[in-house]
Formats: structure tokens, sequence, C-alpha cells
């Protein structure tokens, strides 16, 4: 069985030492809840059924301890973007030029691009903008499509 466990394990994690720990955890469980096993039924999906519920409940478990909980007004740090890409001085030097470049772009379109940036969703740029959504979409689009044209020599 414990052949079936790691194949599984290596299935759900991708790592080795995780899925030996899942295996691990997996059998222990097992073996704490051996009454509840109910004779000649499947004892494979039994097993696997556990270690499938341990992985989802790890996999949780580590989600709310990774999530941010933002307390500031309109959850302003939570809509600042975590990789800005200025880990050197081209890298800060290009944001600068793209910023520039975009602050030369009529308001209207520059707002929900923006927006859209910072990780807002569509929907909740054309709610906060009063906008219809195919005109978010549209503008959005444009804006990069305009970008990409100024910006295709910078490759």
């Amino acid at each position: 069985m414990q052949g079936n466990l790691m194949s599984f394990a290596l299935r759900l994690t991708s790592d080795r030492d995780d899925a030996q720990d899942l295996v691990q955890d997996t059998t222990l469980k097992a073996l704490n809840n051996e009454e509840k096993y109910v004779e000649n039924t499947n004892f494979r999906g039994w097993m696997l059924t556990i270690m499938r519920n341990i992985f989802i409940n790890n996999y949780r478990k580590t989600t709310r301890e990774n999530t941010v909980v933002d307390t500031t007004e309109d959850l302003y740090h939570l809509n600042l973007s975590q990789d800005s890409g200025i880990e050197t001085p081209d890298g800060a030097y290009a944001c600068n030029e793209i910023s520039e470049i975009l602050a030369k772009f009529p308001e209207e379109y520059r707002q929900p691009f923006s927006m859209h940036v910072a990780g807002y969703k569509y929907e909740e740029i054309a709610q906060k903008l009063q906008m219809p959504l195919g005109t978010v979409k549209c503008r959005i689009f444009f804006t990069r499509k305009r970008l990409r044209e100024i910006l295709k020599d910078y490759r």
C-alpha cells in the first residue's frame, strides 16, 4: 500500500519530501482511526481518501496562514503590486519610462488601465468608475495595445 500512497502523494504535492510527509501523516491517521474502517470495503480507496483530505486541509491551512489582512482604508496595501520589477537599475528606469508614457494618456484610458494593473477585476473597475463593463475592457485593451506600439523597440 505504501507504493500506491507514495505515487498518489507525488501527484498531489509534486515534491518528494512533501510526498513522504503526506504518506507518513496518512499512515498515522489511518492507524489512529483503525476502528472507523468498515470490513469488506475498499481499503485502498479509504487510504487515498484520507490522504486527499489531509492534503486539502494542509493546503487550506497554509493558504489561511499566508493571507494578509489589510485594515487600511480602501484596502490600499492589497492593491499595491507585489512584484514591482524594480530589482535592478534597468528595471527602475524601465518602470519610470513606462509611467511617463502612461501619464501622457487621457485620464479616461489611464485610470482603468492603472486599476487593472493594480489587480482590480474588470467588474470592480466598471463599478468603481460607473462605466459599462464593455467600455472598461475596451479602454484597457486600447491602452495595452497603444503601449505595445510605443514600446515595440524597447524589447
